[in-house]
């Protein structure tokens, strides 16, 4: 992945200067914008480990859930409720990860109109491979060490919760 030109000023500070003295201080506005910009680096470092498996992180995410289920396999729908996308997201997911021969759909047994999605051996060995790659890159998040992240996992439940993700225990 090409690295951007480096400015000589912060953008995100810069544009909270310039919020302030238009509309006043709203540090929630340098907040948001830091976490989508990290969002992008992120998504950009680890698309880029994944690609060569043909890989997206989604689909990263997906072969590593059916990885944890007992049986290697899920229906369409507790994909989608556990990775929290929409169900044409997860077909579109699956669909590309059938194409590719690391997972194998079929009729759910127990549910006549739900679908089973089940990762296949070539999608095991896959799996591992991209692991064992974003473990040694830190999932990008190597510039902050165990403390951090577990701080910024703990920054950000509330607002999980508060959006609907999962019910506080």
């Amino acid at each position: 992945m090409p690295k951007p030109l480096s400015l000589s000023f912060d953008p995100i500070a810069r544009a909270d200067e310039l919020w302030k003295r238009r509309w006043g201080s709203v540090p929630s506005m340098a907040a948001i914008t830091s976490i989508m910009r990290a969002q992008q680096i992120l998504l950009g470092q680890v698309d880029a480990v994944v690609k060569p498996y043909g890989l997206t992180f989604a689909r990263y995410e997906a072969l590593v859930l059916l990885t944890f289920s007992q049986a290697g396999e899920l229906p369409m729908s507790k994909i989608g409720e556990r990775l929290m996308v929409h169900p044409t997201s997860v077909t579109n997911t699956v669909d590309r990860l059938v194409k590719s021969g690391l997972v194998d759909k079929r009729p759910n047994p127990n549910d006549g109109r739900g679908t089973l999605a089940s990762i296949t051996d070539r999608g095991r060995e896959v799996v591992e491979a991209a692991t064992r790659d974003l473990m040694a890159m830190d999932f990008g998040l190597g510039t902050y060490d165990a403390a951090d992240c577990s701080n910024i996992f703990e920054l950000l439940r509330p607002l999980r919760v508060a959006a609907g993700d999962f019910d506080e225990e």
